[in-house]
């Protein structure tokens, strides 16, 4: 939950930001964008230390939550109203993220397979050359969704990411070993590759939707690559009460989209 916080925080400064310059470039200096960009560091590392012991799709999951925040944020920021429908939709998300935090079987991820490695790293080439791409188009929601296969190729490499036992007390070689897999500089391309891209976004869109895309993209890709290739389980019995949850957050989410405070950032 600090996670969705701090991604939800981060969501409206760095929006605050990116609508107040004309280029991408220009974003990452402004002062909104650097403190919203702290704050998404915050949560990214919160939700890194998550992803060692939770599967891909809470972790996910939980920080889609983070547009709840954003819309709260938003409101008491800009002052402009909330309806009803997106209270209620703050009520669902809460909800939901209860029953996905229920849900999930904590567990390690398993030793993946070179396949699964040259899979990782062949994403986080497609995703970056997808972006390059696409960079000079004025195209909001192709931004928002390559940043969201961004964050989520990011994500399914942190939870693969071989890590030595005791790694504090070997920190020298932990630092090696990790640096020496694949897994670590596709895991650091997708992350960079996704914050542009999400600040390009936000640049041309309302913050709402921008992240609403986002988070759809992120979640239900990390979630099925979990499952399919990095052995993410849910308890037994929970599967259906599991998947509902992800969908009645995903729809929350999609409404909270809509919401004013989020789709009109002040400029």
């Amino acid at each position: 939950m600090g996670s969705a916080f701090g991604y939800g925080i981060g969501s409206v400064l760095q929006a605050g930001g990116a609508r107040r310059v004309r280029r991408t470039r220009q974003v990452v200096a402004h002062p909104l964008y650097l403190a919203g960009l702290v704050a998404d560091l915050v949560a990214w590392l919160l939700s890194l230390a998550a992803l060692r012991r939770l599967p891909v799709y809470q972790v996910q999951a939980t920080a889609a939550g983070s547009l709840a925040v954003t819309v709260v944020a938003a409101r008491l920021l800009w002052k402009a109203p909330l309806r009803r429908l997106d209270g209620a939709a703050v009520v669902v998300t809460t909800a939901c993220l209860t029953v996905i935090a229920a849900s999930a079987d904590p567990r390690s991820a398993p030793p993946v397979t070179p396949t699964v490695v040259i899979a990782l790293v062949a994403g986080a080439v497609a995703v970056s050359a997808a972006a390059v791409a696409c960079a000079r188009h004025q195209l909001p929601g192709v931004q928002a969704a390559l940043a969201g296969a961004a964050f989520a190729v990011c994500a399914l490499c942190a939870r693969a990411l071989p890590v030595p036992p005791h790694t504090l007390s070997h920190l020298g070689h932990t630092v090696a070993v990790v640096a020496a897999t694949p897994l670590s500089w596709a895991l650091v391309v997708s992350g960079a590759v996704g914050t542009m891209s999400y600040a390009h976004a936000l640049r041309l869109g309302g913050v709402g939707a921008v992240t609403a895309v986002l988070w759809s993209v992120e979640v239900a890709g990390g979630a099925t690559a979990g499952f399919l290739a990095l052995g993410d389980r849910v308890r037994p019995g929970w599967a259906l009460p599991a998947v509902l949850a992800i969908v009645g957050t995903l729809a929350a989410a999609a409404v909270l989209a809509t919401a004013a405070p989020a789709a009109e950032p002040p400029v």
